[in-house]
């Protein structure tokens, strides 16, 4: 991939973070409105743990990848 602005650990963190949000929002131990954040922040972090790269860090010029 061509522009990384993630460290691996920082996408470890996000894909375990992600993995972590959705299995306790399908198995219903929080529901609610709580569940549909969990959905929504456990596939946001899934998603960019995977890709790489952050929105967020790319609007703050921030990098936790070393060159």
């Amino acid at each position: 991939m061509k522009y990384v602005n993630q460290a691996g650990w920082d996408r470890i963190l996000r894909v375990v973070l992600g993995v972590i949000l959705l299995l306790l929002a399908f198995s219903n131990i929080v529901s609610g409105g709580l569940g549909v954040l969990f959905i929504i922040v456990g596939v946001l972090a899934l998603l960019t743990g995977i890709s790489g790269i952050c929105p967020a860090y790319l609007l703050l010029k921030f990098r936790t990848k070393k060159n």
